[in-house]
């Protein structure tokens, strides 16, 4: 089995984010929580739920791009031997 890779955050986002949990709790939950707890909780759902975001995310970007390369062949095509071929003017 293939080991892992931790879903990770650049550090603005990550301080965005715990600034983040912080007014939830106090908002929604009415729970004043420190730094510490936030942290805890953002690692728990980066760890948690973070593969199945990033899952679809890649399906998301693959299908995409399958769709695009599907249309390849005709925005790409090019008439070949266009010498003998009638012309359009009048």
């Amino acid at each position: 089995m293939r080991e892992q890779l931790p879903i990770t955050i650049p550090d603005d986002a990550r301080k965005r984010a715990m600034l983040s949990i912080q007014r939830y709790f106090e908002e929604q939950l009415d729970e004043k929580i420190g730094d510490l707890k936030a942290l805890l909780v953002l690692d728990y759902v980066l760890a948690e739920v973070g593969p199945s975001i990033y899952n679809q995310a890649i399906a998301d970007a693959k299908s995409f791009f399958d769709e695009r390369a599907a249309d390849l062949g005709a925005l790409c095509h090019h008439d070949e031997f266009p010498f003998w071929k009638p012309s359009k003017r009048a």
